[in-house]
């Protein structure tokens, strides 16, 4: 499985957007800080995620949400209301 995640950043209050295929141990690399986009606003907390079959599928879905602010909407309302 394949997932596509949300974190939120509890220093600016933003989102974040990523994939991966292990959401537990990429939340770790992103407040350690070893991840180079997101080293500066930690620390981070889960959101939620969407799950996906391959990884093109979660590669897609993620490059539509980080281009697509209306997607990205969609995906926070729907992770939000589960």
């Amino acid at each position: 499985m394949f997932y596509v995640y949300v974190l939120r950043s509890l220093k600016d209050k933003k989102y974040y957007v990523g994939q991966t295929n292990n959401v537990t141990k990429r939340l770790l690399l992103h407040n350690t800080g070893k991840v180079k986009s997101t080293m500066y606003r930690r620390p981070f907390e889960l959101v939620g995620f969407k799950e996906f079959e391959t990884r093109d599928e979660a590669r897609w879905y993620e490059y539509s949400v980080k281009h697509h602010s209306d997607k990205k909407k969609r995906l926070l309302k729907e992770i939000m209301n589960k």
